[in-house]
């Protein structure tokens, strides 16, 4: 993940423009930035955010709960904070 903190600083989901969360999902470099209230994810692909809503990909629960899990596992921090959104 070589998104710069700068970057990751002022990414919020392009339709609620709430947080997000960077995760590696198959720690194998499969990188997506997972927006939880909408259980939506959108694709980082050679390190560039793909922010588009019609190629963001939506989960199931289970799916999103996986997601989830790895947030709570390794103490992932949302993208904004949430005291701006």
């Amino acid at each position: 993940m070589a998104l710069s903190p700068q970057l990751l600083s002022i990414l919020a989901c392009p339709e609620d423009q709430g947080p997000l969360y960077l995760v590696d999902v198959d720690e194998r470099d499969d990188v997506v930035l997972y927006n939880p209230r909408l259980r939506r994810t959108y694709q980082v692909r050679d390190d560039i955010p793909i922010m588009l809503i019609d190629e963001s990909t939506a989960l199931d629960e289970a799916a999103a709960g996986e997601l989830e899990d790895l947030i709570a596992r390794h103490g992932i921090e949302p993208t904004i904070s949430v005291d701006s959104y």
